[in-house]
């Protein structure tokens, strides 16, 4: 299939190529440049990448492993179809997991640490600006990852970094180019001074936030939340962070 000029650009030489264009393809799936249900060829992706297909290919199979796309016999690789109720349900679980993990970790990053990860946010930020989902993307996994990382608990943080890694963001483009995502990219800042200050209850509730940007406002372009899976209406006000 041909895509639209617009859907994925030339990328510049550089010294891990296949890792620059997993990130490329990965961001084409997330933000819907690559279309659900629709069969690509290596061959086709590479030439609008202008790299050889090689990469492409191994790049594929790398977004196969993470259930991105599924590979089709001698024709190339399907992209998965991922539902509003999925999406929804994603993000539920990622609530669950992370909000809890930031409140765990509140006043307990060491300075250093701290400095790094608003490093990442700024770039975060920056990229929010420029409207380059692949940096933010890229950025934004990276900012989360190594926050998970203190509460030291490998499993943890490779079922969110994965969770956060296969999502669909189809409205996030949109957002990007009328200037909304700089909103949710400051959120990070916000999340690091309270962090820093030990704020754990103020973490739970911006974490839970800020992942709900992902199924609703940065999916579907809503912030409205479906009333059928208000999965975490159940939990009991007493399990909650005291506000």
């Amino acid at each position: 299939m041909t895509l639209p000029p617009s859907s994925l650009t030339s990328l510049p030489p550089v010294q891990n190529l296949r890792s620059t264009v997993t990130q490329a393809l990965r961001t084409a799936v997330i933000v819907g440049d690559l279309v659900e249900e629709e069969v690509y060829s290596a061959p086709v992706l590479a030439a609008q990448l202008g790299v050889s297909a090689t990469p492409v290919r191994e790049a594929m199979m790398t977004l196969a492993r993470d259930g991105l796309v599924e590979p089709v016999k001698n024709k190339g690789f399907r992209v998965t179809a991922m539902t509003t109720h999925d999406l929804e349900q994603q993000t539920q679980v990622r609530q669950l997991l992370e909000a809890p993990a930031m409140q765990a970790v509140a006043g307990r990053i060491p300075p250093a640490d701290l400095d790094a990860l608003r490093t990442l946010a700024d770039e975060i930020q920056t990229a929010a600006q420029r409207s380059d989902l692949v940096e933010y993307l890229s950025s934004d996994l990276s900012f989360h990852s190594r926050l998970l990382a203190h509460t030291h608990n490998d499993q943890l943080t490779a079922l969110c970094t994965s969770l956060r890694g296969r999502t669909r963001l189809r409205a996030l483009r949109t957002l990007a180019e009328s200037g909304q995502l700089i909103h949710s990219a400051r959120e990070h800042h916000q999340l690091l001074d309270l962090l820093a200050s030990g704020d754990g209850a103020g973490a739970y509730r911006l974490t839970l936030q800020h992942i709900g940007h992902a199924s609703r406002l940065w999916a579907t372009g809503s912030e409205e939340q479906p009333q059928a899976t208000a999965l975490l209406d159940l939990i009991a006000p007493t399990e909650r962070p005291r506000t």
